[in-house]
């Protein structure tokens, strides 16, 4: 399974979020005062800014490896919007070229709706909506946008060789105005080729059934590596072929810059242990070689005691429907030595915690192997990690790498908490908690039950369980509903452990009325508030939002015998009711030995049911009373980050010191990275 790797913002809700219990909060993060985290907000989005407490703690070699991981990280920035589409840098090139060279009025609402067009862009990495993958268009009229890109720098705009202006504007105009040219970045609608009716760019004049019966002939048993992880499949004179993303290859000059950054910081590599992965991961994107990034991922994960850490790669298959091709990402990270110390007490105790799950016996593991748990201070993100970010990260994604070697965990401390300060004036938990009780708890301990059930579904819920002997990768029994009965089953474990005396026990909770706040929030979440973040009519498409939705509206249909979750009515309005928190927890755990059973075996016709019947569909009546009280309290439902940026300080050749200074607009730095790190042509 390759879609373990990230938990999204508000994976609990948004509903709870300024806790004021210590173990909710990073003693690491002694961020000056002044610091200013909200900046620039557009249509749904708030943009947020974050600090990097501790750089100054760093010797001088860990802040130069820092520097060159960090380049590493932004050179593969355009791969991730030619991924999302074909069309994808053709369009952002257009969009940078006028807006940083258009000379007419910049004050007027038409301008303005073209100024969002962009913001949203750079946000999504295309014209895809970074969460629900459909497609969007700029709310101006296409006749002003025809204006606007006339009144540019026609020499900077991507257009074919002696192509006139005109001609450039009439080709483009349906891959920016019309809703039915790649209409979905993702398309996982049941009973329809899932690869045709996709708009990414992982697949090219081939269906479905031809890309399944392409990778048909590959082993995926036993240590098998994750066959078209790093390529494209087109057909070409009739036959359906690769293009490998490597050096030479597709994408060959941005992986050229990456493979020149790392190069420099496997120089300064901590330790032999760094080193080794680091020079391992360069072999890989020279060679395409899947067999090499396993390697790699191996030897990552075996470099415990590096202070400096990076995730680049091709790693989560979110963006393909049928699971097989990973998006480009990379978060560059320093450990949060006070903040580790809480994920680290779940990981030590992974094996209990498997030992007394409600799995079937047969679907344990056995020997829960070298879990390495942290927090993580992060320093820059890019690809598919940004400018939407992960909270949380599990990775190597392959199965038998987690058995045979074990996993990174991480929790994104200084991320989340820029995400708590954002959060700390409330509004959703006023409006849609049923009683001062629940808002009480909520406001004392929502903040730790949230990074509590993130530690446990990245730390211990992927680590967890284990499939059949004889029975293939998920991504080819469970097809596309893989991605969200992973992130379901993950999920599912921390909510199962979040009301145990356990977490008592171990010191990383005072009481279970931490997992009360945490199963009210999810239960909202799930059955409710998640809702605002999908347009009315639509259905729910993206896994996270479809792994909550199942694993809610199930044990709310389960339960109803027993009264144990209900919807009522006060004033006129939709809440949440738990009559009983541990009959929830019974249900939260037998789902979770279905989930598991269904992963173990490869149960596709009972993973589809699952997923259809209770994690699809709107009921669209308190979807309406849903956008119609959230409209009212100036919350943006999406969040994303500028990156602080990393200045190196030179004498001659020869880096001194590496500064940091924390942008704070997100447009202007968009504009820079088109500028500093567009190594990809456009292919008219």
């Amino acid at each position: 399974m390759k879609k373990r790797g990230v938990v999204f913002c508000a994976i609990l809700g948004i509903v709870f979020t300024a806790s004021t219990n210590i173990m909710a909060q990073s003693k690491g993060h002694t961020a000056n005062t002044g610091f200013k985290v909200e900046a620039e907000a557009f249509h749904d989005l708030q943009l947020l800014r974050y600090e990097i407490p501790g750089w100054n703690e760093l010797s001088l070699q860990q802040k130069q490896l820092a520097y060159y991981l960090y380049e590493a990280a932004l050179c593969g920035r355009d791969i991730i919007y030619d991924q999302k589409s074909k069309n994808g840098l053709l369009l952002r090139k257009t969009i940078e070229a006028a807006y940083g060279s258009y000379k007419g009025d910049k004050k007027n609402a038409d301008w303005k709706k073209f100024e969002e067009y962009c913001g949203r862009f750079w946000f999504s990495n295309g014209n895809h909506h970074h969460y629900g993958n459909e497609k969007f268009i700029p709310e101006c009229s296409y006749e002003y946008f025809a204006k606007v890109i006339k009144g540019s720098n026609a020499k900077l705009l991507p257009t074919e060789k002696g192509e006139s202006v005109d001609a450039f504007l009439a080709r483009i105009k349906p891959l920016v105005y019309d809703l039915n040219v790649e209409p979905k970045v993702v398309d996982l609608r049941p009973n329809i080729d899932n690869v045709v009716n996709s708009s990414n760019n992982f697949y090219e004049g081939v269906t479905q059934k031809e890309v399944e019966d392409y990778y048909a002939k590959f082993d995926t048993k036993g240590n098998a590596p994750s066959w078209g992880l790093n390529s494209k499949v087109v057909k070409e004179g009739g036959e359906v072929k690769e293009l490998v993303w490597k050096l030479g290859g597709m994408y060959g000059p941005a992986i050229d810059k990456i493979i020149y950054w790392l190069k420099k910081a496997t120089s300064v590599a901590e330790n032999s242990n760094q080193k080794r992965a680091l020079s391992l991961l360069t072999a890989f994107y020279m060679s395409g070689d899947l067999r090499v990034f396993d390697d790699y991922c191996i030897a990552w994960v075996s470099d415990t005691a590096s202070r400096i850490d990076v995730v680049n790669g091709f790693i989560e298959v979110y963006l393909d429907a049928i699971g097989k091709k990973g998006s480009f990402e990379s978060t560059v990270s320093m450990k949060d030595m006070e903040a580790t110390k809480r994920i680290k007490a779940i990981a030590d105790n992974a094996q209990w915690f498997e030992d007394n799950s409600p799995l079937m016996p047969t679907h344990k593991k056995k020997s829960v192997k070298g879990i390495t748990a942290k927090a993580i201070t992060v320093i820059v993100e890019c690809g598919d990690a940004a400018p939407s970010t992960p909270i949380g990260i599990n990775l190597p994604n392959a199965d038998w790498i987690r058995k045979e070697h074990g996993s990174k965990s991480v929790s994104l401390s200084n991320i989340i908490n820029s995400y708590n300060i954002a959060s700390a004036k409330g509004g959703m938990v006023d409006e849609f908690a049923i009683n001062s009780e629940v808002k009480a708890r909520a406001k004392k301990y929502g903040n730790l039950a949230a990074d509590l059930h993130t530690d446990m579904h990245e730390c211990i819920g992927h680590a967890s369980g284990q499939i059949n002997e004889g029975v293939e990768t998920t991504d080819k029994t469970l097809k596309n509903y893989a991605s969200c009965l992973e992130e379901a089953r993950a999920d599912l474990v921390g909510l199962y452990y979040i009301m145990d005396q356990k977490l008592v026990d171990i010191g990383v909770m005072p009481s279970k009325e931490v997992g009360m706040a945490g199963y009210y929030s999810y239960m909202m979440n799930g059955l409710m508030t998640q809702l605002t973040r999908i347009k009315p009519g639509d259905q729910l498409e993206e896994a996270h939002m479809r792994n909550r939705a199942l694993n809610a509206h199930w044990v709310y249909e389960m339960g109803k015998k027993d009264n144990v979750v209900q919807m009522v009515k006060k004033d006129g309005k939709t809440y949440v009711q738990i009559n009983d928190y541990d009959k929830l927890r019974t249900l939260f755990g037998q789902l979770l030995r279905e989930i598991q059973r269904i992963k173990s075996e490869g149960d596709y016709e009972a993973g589809k049911n699952l997923v259809e019947t209770y994690g699809v569909k709107v009921d669209p009546v308190l979807h309406k009373e849903i956008l119609e009280r959230y409209a009212k309290l100036d919350i943006k439902p999406y969040r994303g980050f500028i990156q602080p940026k990393l200045i190196p300080v030179l004498e001659g050749d020869k880096i001194t010191d590496v500064k940091v200074e924390y942008p704070e607009s997100f447009f202007k730095q968009m504009m820079e990275y088109g500028r500093e790190y567009g190594y990809l042509p456009v292919k008219n």
